[in-house]
Parts: C-alpha cells; sequence; structure tokens
C-alpha cells in the first residue's frame, strides 16, 4: 500500500492512453483532480505533456479490440498494466483506467490478486436515484455467474455502502423480472433463496429494472450480464431524454422562455442524473483499489473518477472488505 487511509495525499496511478479522449481528456481530467489530498500519477509515453504532473514511462498501449488477457500478458509495460502494478508494488493507491474493461480485469487479477475468500471481482456502480445513491453490482465484470458469487456481490456492496454511502444497515435486493420469489432463472431462483439465508445481509426480496431510479435498494446485485445491459439502458435513456427535453424547450419561443425559468432546476437535474458525476466504477474484490471509468469519459467524468478513487482510499475500502470477506468464504472459489 501507498499512503493509505489517514495517512496524507492519495497517489492515483492514472492509465493516460486508456479512453477515447486520450491521452488529452484523460491528462485534463487529472489536472482538474489534482490537489485537495490527491496526486494523479500518469502513466504513458516518454515527451507526454502533463501540465507538470508526475508521469511514469509506459510506452506501450493496449487497444479496445485487443484480447484482453492476451494483451495484458503480451504488453507489460502498456500504461494500463503499469499503472496496476504501480498499485500492487505499493507505488500508488489506486489505480484509475477509462481503457478496456477486460484488460483492467485481467490485469487486476494477475497483478492485484482477489482477496483472500473472494471468489470473483465484481465491478460496482453507484447509480443516482430518486432516494439517493444506489449501487449496483456487477455491472460487467463477470457475464456468466454462479448463485454463491451473487451472494459475495451483496456482502461486498453491503460494505461498500456502509463505508462509502453511509447506509448504516443497507438494504439489498436482487434484480429479476418480478418481486416475487418464485420469478426469474435458475439463477436468480437459487440466489433468491442463498440471500433469504444470510440474515445479516438486509435481504429485502427481488427488485425489478423499473424500479431501479426509483431507488429499488442501497444494494442491488445480478450477474454482470445483467447489470451492464441494465446499466447502458439506464444511461442510454437518462442521456436521450434530457437531450430531447433541451431541443423542445429549445424549439419554439414559448419553450425558451420557460426554459429560463426553469433553467436551474433543469441544470440540477442534469447534474444528478448525469453517469459523470461519479465518473468510474469500484473493480470490487481485488487486493488493491481499482476504478474503471467510461470509454468516452470527459475531462469532467475523468477528474470524478479520480477522486472516486481517493475516496476508497480513505475510506480504507480494500482492508474493510478484506477484514470481512474471508468471514464469506465460498465453498466454490473459481
Amino acid at each position: 500500500m501507498g499512503a493509505g487511509a489517514g495517512q496524507g495525499r492519495a497517489r492515483i496511478a492514472v492509465d493516460a492512453m486508456g479512453g477515447d479522449g486520450a491521452p488529452d481528456e484523460v491528462v485534463a481530467g487529472a489536472l482538474l483532480a489534482a490537489g485537495k489530498g490527491l496526486t494523479p500519477i500518469l502513466f504513458g509515453p516518454a515527451g507526454l505533456e502533463t501540465g507538470g504532473l508526475e508521469l511514469v514511462e509506459a510506452p506501450d498501449v493496449i487497444g479496445m479490440r485487443e484480447k484482453p488477457s492476451e494483451a495484458v500478458r503480451a504488453k507489460p509495460d502498456s500504461s494500463l498494466v503499469a499503472a496496476c502494478r504501480a498499485v500492487a508494488a505499493g507505488h500508488a493507491d489506486a489505480v484509475v483506467s477509462a481503457g478496456s474493461t477486460g484488460a483492467m480485469l485481467a490485469a487486476g487479477l494477475i497483478h492485484l490478486r482477489r482477496l483472500e475468500g473472494v471468489a470473483r471481482p465484481a465491478i460496482a456502480v453507484v447509480i443516482p436515484t430518486a432516494r439517493g445513491p444506489s449501487l449496483l453490482l456487477d455491472a460487467g465484470a463477470n457475464a456468466d455467474a454462479r448463485p454463491e458469487h451473487l451472494l459475495q456481490f451483496a456482502a461486498m456492496g453491503s460494505i461498500f455502502a456502509r463505508e462509502l454511502l453511509a447506509v448504516a444497515s443497507p438494504e439489498v435486493r436482487l434484480l429479476s423480472i418480478g418481486e416475487e420469489p418464485e420469478k426469474g432463472n435458475q439463477l436468480t431462483l437459487e440466489a433468491h433463496a442463498l440471500l433469504a439465508n444470510a440474515a445479516d445481509l438486509g435481504f429485502a426480496g427481488n427488485a425489478e429494472s423499473g424500479d431501479l431510479l426509483a431507488g429499488a435498494a442501497d444494494v442491488v446485485v445480478c450477474d454482470g450480464f445483467t447489470g451492464n445491459v441494465a446499466l447502458k439502458l439506464l444511461e442510454g435513456t437518462i442521456s436521450t431524454l434530457l437531450d430531447a427535453l433541451r431541443l423542445e424547450i429549445a424549439s419554439t419561443p414559448s419553450g425558451r422562455l420557460g426554459g429560463l425559468l426553469i433553467r436551474p432546476a433543469a441544470q440540477r437535474l442534469r447534474d444528478r442524473l448525469d453517469p459523470d458525476t461519479y465518473g468510474g466504477a469500484y473493480l470490487l474484490g481485488l487486493r488493491g483499489l481499482s476504478v474503471i471509468a467510461h470509454g468516452n469519459s470527459s475531462r469532467a467524468a475523468i477528474g470524478n473518477a479520480i477522486r472516486l478513487a481517493a475516496r476508497g482510499v480513505e475510506r480504507d475500502v480494500v482492508a474493510r472488505l478484506a477484514a470481512s470477506m474471508p468471514e464469506r468464504r465460498s465453498a466454490t472459489t473459481v
């Protein structure tokens, strides 16, 4: 570990070459986040203009279309892998990348490794809801999962909700096609039974995807395939509706006049629902803190992802997960 919780400025390793806007948007985002208790460290090719931020030379780049595990092994000096290795070696406290999600997962498993008792890491995304922040996991790390994996996701999500979302007693629900316990495929039926028997998890039954933005629960668990589809549907719907509202307001004189009156409220709504607000998602279950940002992240989103990583360092999320997960060790460890 590097600085760690309560020991000074969090040092965040940033993959400067990850994402559609790299390196310009990534460097700009890192500059926005610099200060306020954190120090971004950029990983990229020699000569990269960093605006004064520290640069660790990493000449190779992993493309979005490369096979993740093969690319991670073939390109140990890529910006993404070198940033992950820095966390493993204790030279940084967390890693942030807007590059390939699969490569981040592969590099995390190889270099950061799983926490004791964790069968599968999970991508945990904070969703803005009418009731406040809600955590969805897994949002894409495991397209295929078993019931015991979802039980562990619920345990990790509960710890996260307590430590970072300040929820004293998190409510957990299972994403399914109906609220009734008998609804769902074989995975959700078996996972429901396991969750219902875990008395200390605050399991409150199933949730439907239509209730996610309303605040279905503090923690919503599912397999990575379902979670990724649900997340992208939510983000696409929010973006489309907000853009359509803006165009509709601008289409007539009366609409433009009304738009001036509602502009503050509309801006607050956009800020609350914008995926850039959090900037990224935690990859929970590893021995080092890892944050995955959107591939199309703006500089504002990159800055927020770096701040998200710093908050995880401050709250010592990895250590808290490490202390709790062995108690929930699954009989299945792969």
